[in-house]
């Protein structure tokens, strides 16, 4: 049987989970369907989603119609979720835009439409509630092209002349047959749908099943299961725990077939190129797929195999994370959505091991969340994108730890990065220990977040030392030179090192290494190069006209960037940017001065240089030659001692000299790692 993957995105509200459940319902697939406000949905089955009444993790539930097996991935709705909707990002063959069309198109709508555009991922578009709504399905389906963009048509006027005149727009190929035939065939508009320039869209009430039926038979014409090849290649995307505390991996098998009991090890891996604390590729380890299930809703069904196409919970493979790739298929790509907020974990007397080994759990089922211990200030913080998401966290290692845990103290999570090239270099040298690495700091794009590779030739360097910088290079986080934020936005390259025949140890090139990109931070900070990224808000602000000059008065106040106003009947519409750091309780605010009338919605936009540095510096003073685990000074040895060279004058001191002429074309961490010997010269 034939596979395909569709994920289920919605804001908040719109009726995502009450949609999937009526396709459930309507394929057979389930006996009685369940309601979200009565706690008894089959894909909300958490404690805390019944208890809150809306999706907090990803679930599955599978379908069968007209001969295609469609897994459904119903995703969070709510933005401080978001993270766990973009990992389903990367295994969807398809996707289903879900649109309350009383509220039209939100804030978070729009996040999700542009996260789809960048994924690639051909979509259709339900518009749910059309019982309670006050326009015709015209009318939403206008209102929503003003806000999406073109491409968006009624799939019951598919046929029509009029919408394939302005789909034949999107497409040269597409305008020229309909010049010539005045028509566009299916092939066409089944292509332009794969590429997204046609967006088929439904209207209905999921509630009350209408318009369900007429979905389900489009999603089916729409949603034509993909070729796989024929080699095997998987793409991971989650991890959970089941109640007996086993680790499940989520894939998707992207071609040939994954078998229970088989073999995997480290050289059919690639991960992501981001590093994250424990991310580090190991290169001799192989495991066993111990057991594969297929899960739909709560209950899964134990399989000996699973096809091309088809999601699975994997069983015994203790090293691979989300967004790995396996066999023949790339990575998943960096995610756009990212943790702005910090806080400190108060755990009273409670064990902080136990704490400590609880938030790693959950870190390894949500990356995102990225537990910390700051050495130096003895705390234990943790990232999450707001509120909600921490009462969640709070109750998951209540219920599932028994740990009490409050949080403090909530703040900005500041970013660094440089602006320009700089060369770092770290030596260690003490009494029969020797290592010594030279990197390049470049930065890169916004929001690329750190890259490692090497240029370095064999000639310099053995490869298997190449391999080992580059595995500590990305074995941890790097701190910037400013106030100690996380480096994101640069590209470490290994230009060269030297090694000792006799006296050279693994961990040495690990304290090298460190060194070395630490050294060229902070000859960026002498030159003027470092710089700190703080996370912005795109926003809605919809207010009365009368109080339209309050809002830019305080969007003024805010640092915030918008356009100029739109009026919508008696309200005004501002969109734009604004930092995080400003916002605080202004949503209460505009409550307050609107007399609840008013509303302020914000989604994560991404990180930019920080509009008040100097003040943020002040309130956070930092010594980075004073934070000795990540010191930039390097250890040299003289008379059978070794001494300390401080890190302006390392460069005069080290052993070796790169030559630019001598350097080899870049390639990635992932290439240097996969190569044999006789590939690198």
């Amino acid at each position: 049987m034939k596979h395909a993957v569709v994920g289920i995105f919605a804001h908040v509200d719109a009726g995502k989970t009450t949609l999937a459940e009526a396709l459930l319902y309507e394929a057979g697939a389930l006996r009685t369907k369940g309601r979200v406000d009565h706690g008894d949905a089959f894909l909300d089955f958490d404690q805390a989603e019944r208890a809150r009444g809306i999706t907090i993790f990803s679930s599955q539930g599978v379908l069968e119609h007209n001969g295609v097996r469609y897994t459904l991935l119903d995703t969070p709705g709510h933005v401080d979720f978001s993270t766990e909707a973009e990992r389903v990002l990367h295994v969807l063959d398809y996707a289903v835009l879900v649109v309350d069309a009383n509220a039209g198109v939100q804030g978070h709508t729009e996040t999700l439409w542009h996260l789809l555009a960048e994924y690639a991922v051909p979509t259709v578009v339900f518009f749910n509630k059309m019982d309670l709504a006050h326009e015709s399905a015209a009318e939403v389906l206008r209102a929503a092209q003003s806000q999406l963009g073109p491409g968006l048509f009624d799939a019951s006027l598919a046929a029509d002349t009029a919408t394939q005149e302005e789909l034949a727009l999107a497409s040269e190929s597409a305008l020229e047959e309909f010049l010539e035939t005045g028509a566009l065939s299916g092939k066409t508009m089944a292509h332009l749908f794969r590429q997204r320039a046609a967006f088929p869209c439904f209207f209905g009430s999921a509630l009350k099943s209408e318009g369900v039926s007429t979905f389900l038979e489009g999603l089916s014409a729409w949603c034509v299961p993909p070729v796989w090849p024929e080699e095997f290649s998987a793409r991971t995307f989650k991890v959970t725990h089941d109640d007996k505390g086993n680790r499940l991996l989520w894939l998707k098998v992207t071609g040939g077939t994954l078998r229970a009991k088989q073999v995997v090890s480290a050289g059919d891996v690639r991960i992501q190129g981001v590093a994250t604390p424990g991310a580090a590729p190991e290169s001799n380890w192989t495991s066993k797929v111990e057991q594969l299930r297929v899960y739909s809703g709560a209950k899964f069904e134990s399989v000996s195999e699973a096809a091309s196409g088809q999601v699975c919970a994997v069983m015994g493979l203790p090293h691979v994370l989300p967004g790995s790739a396996l066999g023949a298929t790339a990575p998943a790509p960096l995610p756009r959505l990212v943790p702005v907020l910090a806080y400190r974990v108060n755990y009273g007397t409670q064990d902080v091991h136990a704490v400590v080994a609880a938030l790693r759990t959950l870190t390894d089922e949500d990356p995102c969340l990225s537990s910390v211990w700051d050495t130096e200030l003895q705390e234990l913080r943790v990232n999450i994108m707001g509120e909600i998401q921490l009462e969640v966290l709070q109750g998951m290692l209540k219920t599932r730890f028994d740990l009490d845990v409050s949080f403090e103290c909530g703040s900005v999570l500041y970013l660094e990065t440089i602006t320009e090239p700089v060369h770092g270099v770290g030596h260690f040298e003490p009494l029969k220990h020797y290592a010594e690495a030279h990197y390049q700091l470049e930065p890169l794009p916004r929001g690329t977040g750190v890259e490692f590779g090497s240029r370095c030739s064999l000639d310099a360097l053995d490869l298997n030392w190449q391999r080992l910088t580059l595995t500590n290079a990305m074995e941890r986080p790097h701190k910037g030179v400013l106030m100690g934020g996380r480096l994101t936005d640069v590209r470490l390259t290994l230009l060269g090192g030297r090694a000792h025949l006799k006296h050279t140890e693994g961990g040495d090139f690990r304290q090298a290494t460190y060194r070395a990109i630490r050294q060229g931070l902070m000859v960026a900070r002498e030159q003027g190069k470092c710089q700190l990224l703080e996370p912005w808000y795109q926003f809605t602000l919809r207010v009365p006209e009368e109080k339209l000059g309050r809002a830019l008065a305080d969007l003024q106040r805010l640092c915030a960037r918008f356009d100029a106003p739109e009026s919508a009947g008696n309200f005004a519409r501002i969109t734009g940017n604004v930092p995080v750091s400003e916002v605080g309780s202004y949503p209460l605010e505009v409550a307050a001065y609107t007399g609840g009338r008013g509303s302020l919605t914000c989604v994560f936009a991404g990180y930019e240089p920080c509009h008040n540095t100097s003040a943020v510096l002040a309130a956070h003073p930092y010594d980075p030659e004073a934070d000795l685990p990540h010191t930039p000074d390097s250890v040299f040895c003289a008379h059978g001692a070794g001494y300390t060279v401080k890190w302006p004058d390392v460069p005069a001191a080290a052993h070796v000299e790169i030559d630019p002429r001598a350097l080899g074309p870049y390639r990635s961490a992932a290439e240097v790692l996969g190569m044999r010997q006789t590939n690198l010269s």
